[in-house]
């Protein structure tokens, strides 16, 4: 019973509910548009040129690999898309493209981009196609030289040769084993870090109600009734880690319902959320037992709950982090879950795969619900 009114209370306020349920899943809309896979880049092209040869430029370019191209009618419009973000990057083809290439001339084909990351990757993109259409060119004016005849004519002929020419193959090998599996959903590498930290900062700031109960006086009112006061301890340590069961199937439902996430095996990926929901209940029942007031509460439990999730994986994935500071994540529980998750998302682990990591939060929690208990039964008993 006191568990139910603690996770009731907790659900029932606005603001508790919009951390709950709207603000985890908006953070994994956005660290999935962002960072996750299948994301082209969006180039424009602009191509004032009616002309074949400008033409079959820009169908090369539709066709090639890595980018979205859109049509972009001027390139003022194409400067402005790429300032505020609307394209990546926008290649302007001259009007007087086709002309200067029939009559043998070079001619530029200009290349803009915002100085991010992508736009290095982009460019090697734009300008392999580029160079491919100039290849086919420079073999066209050499058959026109030796065979003569028109360069659309020989264009053919060039084409048609090179479908005779054997292909160079490349293939590329993978040594060890990539931290990323190619089938990776784009927004299942965010959902699990996510749900490690809004499961864990929630049940650093919901503490917050102990402190109420405390300064109300209802744990001690309690007293005159037959309760005991370990039930009372276990009823508020039951609540926390209630609260934090709800917030992760809040996150794991919403995430699978909404963005298609894959959690992996079910059973452990219950076992997972149960373990980690019970260290972060512990984690709560500590603030809670120590802190001297609500204010002091939130604030620790925001900046603790932020920096410690920060540490163990949950702001950027462990893959990142050098050798030390892995070695100095895996000080938090944070990290066992994440490595955990990325057994069972990544590489379709089973509950035995995770044993060590469930062996490890129940450490954890073990140690987490002895000091908090503690704590809180010698609040309760000294006022």
């Amino acid at each position: 019973m006191i568990a139910w009114t603690n996770l009731r209370r907790s659900l029932q306020d606005r603001t508790s509910a919009f951390f709950f349920v709207l603000f985890p899943l908006l953070m994994i809309t956005v660290l999935g548009v962002a960072f996750g896979g299948g994301y082209e880049p969006r180039v424009g092209v602009v191509s004032p040129a009616t002309g074949a040869l400008a033409g079959d430029l820009v169908v090369a370019l539709e066709d090639a690999e890595g980018i979205d191209v859109r049509r972009v009618e001027s390139r003022a419009e194409a400067v402005e898309a790429v300032e505020d973000g609307g394209l990546e990057a926008a290649v302007l083809i001259p009007n007087t493209y086709d002309t200067r290439l029939e009559d043998g001339q070079d001619t530029a084909v200009r290349y803009l981009s915002r100085a991010d990351r992508n736009a290095q990757q982009i460019g090697m993109i734009v300008r392999a196609v580029v160079d491919d259409q100039a290849g086919r060119y420079r073999v066209a004016r050499t058959l026109q030289r030796e065979l003569g005849g028109g360069l659309d004519e020989n264009l053919v002929r060039g084409d048609a040769f090179a479908g005779r020419v054997a292909d160079v193959a490349v293939s590329t090998t993978t040594v060890g084993s990539a931290p990323l599996p190619e089938d990776l959903g784009r927004f299942d590498l965010g959902a699990s870090s996510q749900l490690l930290l809004f499961t864990f900062v929630t049940s650093m700031t919901t503490a917050a109600s102990l402190i109420e109960t405390r300064r109300l006086g209802v744990a001690r009112r309690m007293f005159a009734t037959p309760t005991r006061v370990s039930t009372i301890v276990a009823g508020e340590a039951l609540g926390r880690v209630a609260i934090a069961v709800v917030q992760g199937l809040v996150i794991m439902v919403g995430a699978a319902v909404l963005f298609g996430v894959s959690w992996g095996d079910p059973v452990a990926a219950a076992l997972m959320l149960l373990s980690f929901a019970t260290v972060a209940g512990g984690a709560g029942l500590v603030l809670g037992a120590a802190a001297a007031n609500t204010q002091q509460s939130v604030a620790i439990g925001l900046l603790a709950g932020l920096g410690i999730s920060a540490l163990g994986g949950s702001m950027m994935p462990l893959e990142f982090y050098s050798p030390t500071m892995l070695t100095i994540a895996h000080l938090t529980p944070h990290a066992w879950a994440a490595d955990g998750f990325a057994t069972l998302v990544r590489h379709d682990g089973t509950v035995l795969d995770v044993l060590p990591e469930l062996g490890v939060l129940a450490t954890f929690a073990a140690v987490l619900f002895g000091v908090g208990s503690w704590a809180l039964r010698r609040r309760i008993l000294t006022g």
